[in-house]
């Protein structure tokens, strides 16, 4: 299993892509808009591509509820990030919207992927990824209209069937209007529309979305179903969110997107070699 982005191969069979986060939002659930600045949130790209992160995944909407945030707005926070950022690093770049016509101007700009939490909300973004020649998609199961929180969700038979029957739909949906297989990635949407049991289910059964033959996303970092899990505010889930990064890579997922880019690039770079995959830095010990 291999992914393209921005002339780099991703073998995602001996390699898992770490996906830092770059919140251009004034009310973002986590920095509360510490990189809302264009300043701020280009230095911490850097800062997160020195630390080892893969790919830098940057959104101007909040994901959860808040105030609205129209097409003009959105353009305003990601393109001159999307431009800026191209200026200064050639690190594969995300665009988490739901929007076809922010997506089409940031591919344009330089972005490479389309991290699309809606579930295709506007179908038309995957013609859009599909008129960039070398973009990929990120399609997600969002449980729920975007920007809302869940409220006694209910899945029959259960909560992983059904997510990864609505995966394997916008998949296949995708791949229909002309995105490339290979560029296709899905993403099960751990608490979007789901409530902690729901979101620690679709952990353990990660090998079921696994198997339909898509990278599979995760993006877990201090998510409220960990928070519940061990009774803990936002600001104290690090190591959950570890623990739930290397639990979802063991699983099958090869995509994890952080928050914490440094400790969780450790975290799965020692796996990667537990694995066999990766040789360690340096092996000095007992040869001297």
């Amino acid at each position: 299993m291999r992914l393209q982005l921005r002339g780099r191969t991703f073998d995602l069979d001996r390699e898992i892509a770490v996906m830092a986060i770059v919140n251009r939002t004034p009310d973002s659930f986590f920095d509360r808009g510490r990189t809302f600045a264009l300043g701020a949130a280009i230095d911490h790209a850097l800062a997160q591509v020195a630390e080892g992160a893969d790919i830098i995944d940057v959104g101007g909407v909040k994901a959860g509820p808040g105030v609205a945030v129209d097409l003009a707005e959105e353009h305003d926070r990601v393109l001159p990030f999307v431009e800026a950022f191209r200026d200064v690093s050639d690190t594969p770049l995300s665009v988490d919207t739901f929007r076809a016509g922010l997506a089409g101007a940031a591919l344009a700009a330089g972005a490479d992927l389309v991290n699309d939490v809606s579930g295709m909300i506007e179908p038309e973004i995957a013609d859009t990824v599909a008129a960039h020649p070398g973009a990929a998609l990120v399609v997600m199961h969002p449980g729920g209209p975007p920007r809302t929180r869940p409220f006694r969700s209910h899945y029959l038979p259960d909560v992983t069937t059904v997510v990864v029957r609505e995966c394997r739909r916008l998949a296949l949906e995708a791949e229909r209007r002309g995105v490339a297989r290979d560029q296709i990635i899905v993403d099960p949407g751990h608490d979007f529309g789901k409530n902690t049991a729901h979101s620690l289910e679709l952990t353990r059964r990660l090998p079921e979305l696994c198997a339909l033959g898509y990278p599979v996303l995760v993006s877990l970092s201090n998510k409220d179903f960990l928070g519940e899990t061990l009774g803990l505010p936002i600001d104290q889930r690090l190591e959950a969110s570890l623990a739930a990064a290397v639990t979802s890579v063991l699983l099958g997922a090869r995509i994890v997107r952080v928050h914490a880019t440094r400790e969780h690039v450790r975290a799965i770079r020692t796996v990667e070699s537990i694995l066999g995959w990766r040789p360690p830095t340096v092996s000095l010990r007992g040869l001297d």
